[in-house]
């Protein structure tokens, strides 16, 4: 398989997996100290790693490992931050006004210790601020070398075309994988008609398409999984026959089901770069590892056969925070 994928028009290209750094210091309860986050992003380069993304809504302390780690191999990688909450607080709500994107972005290239980002996403659409203006503005962030391509995070359709006419897209980042089959409808089509690429987060599923997670797993307080129909104790349950069945396909590949669930998303679509996150270096090496792994259309059939006949139980979003996708 190839190990580089293009993203974009502008021939952005990046190794076929990339590093989701979020859960580093955010979203899934604790994370890790400075130096291990630090460490591990460099680990995950060392192995062949170059597209690492990161956002304002994850904290400055996220960034910062990012800039860090990737300082003295700037040049070797593909950097990714996001814009779009007040104040950088997704609870706050949402804000793209052209003067706030500006001040991110100076905020952004302070933490990753960089003069330029490689990959800047809108990280929700913003109703209040017309998506042309949004484009605009990092048109003229391109012109000024401060930013190189322009991306959107879990966009619908038409704010996706509009933007793209102001500014081509590099990028769109939404979640996609063997439990979230939505952006197959209307939005892969869509890029494939636009020459966008595609860069899936989440897709294990949150960890759930790894079978380490089960109907008794307790998370920690702080873990955004609490609040997720998916993954209340009932949808776990009546979940765990995918994953069953996904580690039955993977035994006969001598894989995980992790394993399984990555080569499934690159088989998908050559555009299609999966952005995994970790904090453990044995799970970065089994992710990475998934780049090796060919799945057959004898393979691929089994997978779509299981897919047809257990549907998935479960909301993927509470409703306060289904209301801002797709828009």
């Amino acid at each position: 398989m190839n190990k580089t994928r293009q993203l974009g028009p502008s021939g952005l290209e990046v190794f076929a997996l990339g590093f989701g750094c979020m859960g580093l210091s955010y979203g899934y309860g604790p994370g890790v100290d400075r130096a291990a986050g630090v460490q591990l992003i460099r680990q995950a380069f060392e192995r062949g790693v170059t597209f690492f993304d990161t956002a304002e809504a994850y904290g400055a302390l996220n960034e910062e490992m990012v800039g860090e780690a990737l300082a003295p191999v700037r040049e070797q990688v593909v950097i990714a931050t996001k814009f779009g909450f007040k104040d950088g607080d997704p609870t706050a709500g949402l804000d793209s006004r052209p003067q706030r994107i500006r001040t991110v972005v100076e905020n952004s290239l302070k933490h990753l210790r960089t003069d330029y980002i490689d990959l800047l996403y809108q990280h929700r659409v913003d109703p209040q601020v017309p998506i042309e203006d949004v484009a605009g503005t990092v048109k003229a962030l391109i012109a000024e070398g401060k930013v190189r391509h322009f991306g959107m995070s879990e966009a619908g359709a038409e704010s996706i075309r509009r933007a793209h006419a102001v500014q081509p897209l590099a990028a769109l980042q939404s979640e996609y994988s063997l439990w979230w089959r939505e952006p197959e409808q209307t939005i892969l089509p869509l890029l494939e008609e636009l020459g966008i690429g595609f860069v899936p987060f989440s897709p294990l599923g949150k960890g759930f398409l790894t079978g380490a997670i089960t109907a008794n797993t307790a998370f920690s307080k702080d873990d955004f999984r609490n609040v997720v129909p998916r993954f209340s104790t009932d949808a776990r349950e009546a979940n765990q026959a995918l994953v069953e069945a996904i580690g039955d396909i993977a035994k006969t590949k001598q894989a995980t089901s992790a394993q399984v669930a990555l080569a499934w998303l690159l088989a998908r679509r050559p555009w299609i770069v999966p952005i995994p996150g970790t904090t453990k270096l044995h799970r970065l090496e089994e992710n990475l590892a998934s780049t090796q792994l060919t799945l057959t259309p004898q393979d691929l059939a089994r997978i779509a056969e299981v897919l047809a006949r257990i549907p998935v139980q479960g909301a993927r979003y509470p409703a306060q925070l289904a209301a801002r996708v797709g828009r």
